[in-house]
């Protein structure tokens, strides 16, 4: 009975693990760019009292043997990269990447962090940058004097002012993609950090070598599914009955020896 508590606590503990997984991916629903986790899960050791395949005789061997787990665990969390609706919007700051690849953005700390996450601003100096004031990378700066704003879907970004009618290029986006997108870092604040999973970086033109195009006037919106995650939490739910009901019942078996002896 002491060993099935302890298992039962395990799948107590890697339930709890999956529904703070859930709640998180739930409560992000509307935060643009967001990628949804996905909890996995793994046995735990197990104690082998008979070896499978050993001889129980001189002319036999055990076909299965006597393995009992220990438990489980929750091993990692995945981040699911699949892309995310694309909204239309009326702001041309509002910038979306259609396919692979994210916006670097400068850390004050002069490191490189990326983003889906296309919600840009101006700061007082006229430089796009993030809600958090994180400037964009490579830097863009935007003239007082503009009248339009351009983002090309090749990255080219370009503006009009007034008393010409001729466009004027004043810098070009740049994404960067990764070979293993779920190695990255959650940083929080929609931002990704590079890891040595996830591998170096690779900086290019949009639309070019595989990356995705720049669109404007849209963001890309969270990949979180309602239904699939309310789905999700009913089964946790459930699961975590199932555990509490074998704590339950091993205690009975527990309280009935001490009882009885």
């Amino acid at each position: 009975m002491l060993p099935a508590l302890w298992v039962a606590k395990t799948g107590l503990s890697a339930q709890d693990t999956n529904l703070t997984t859930i709640s998180n991916n739930l409560a992000n629903v509307s935060t643009t760019g967001f990628k949804r986790d996905r909890a996995e899960f793994q046995d735990l050791l197990y104690q082998i009292k008979r070896q499978p395949g050993a001889q129980s005789t001189q002319d036999s061997s055990l076909p299965s043997g006597l393995q009992v787990g220990t438990g489980v665990r929750i091993v990692g969390t995945q981040k699911n990269f699949t892309a995310g609706s694309l909204q239309t919007t009326e702001q041309p700051l509002d910038l979306a990447v259609n396919g692979r690849g994210f916006f670097q953005i400068l850390q004050p700390d002069g490191t490189t962090s990326y983003t889906r996450d296309g919600t840009f601003h101006l700061d007082s100096n006229g430089q796009i940058v993030t809600a958090n004031g994180f400037a964009l990378e490579p830097a863009i700066v935007v003239p007082n004097n503009a009248q339009t704003f351009t983002v090309g879907q090749d990255g080219t970004v370009s503006i009009t002012t007034a008393g010409s009618a001729a466009s004027q290029v004043i810098g070009n986006l740049q994404t960067a993609d990764f070979i293993n997108p779920a190695g990255l870092q959650s940083a929080g604040s929609n931002l990704f950090l590079e890891t040595a999973s996830s591998g170096a970086p690779q900086v290019g033109t949009p639309g070019l070598n595989g990356l995705g195009t720049t669109l404007q006037n849209t963001l890309e919106t969270s990949n979180v599914s309602t239904v699939e995650e309310m789905v999700n939490m009913i089964t946790t739910q459930r699961a975590y009955e199932m555990n509490s009901k074998v704590v339950a019942t091993a205690d009975q078996m527990l309280s009935y020896v001490t009882q009885n002896l």
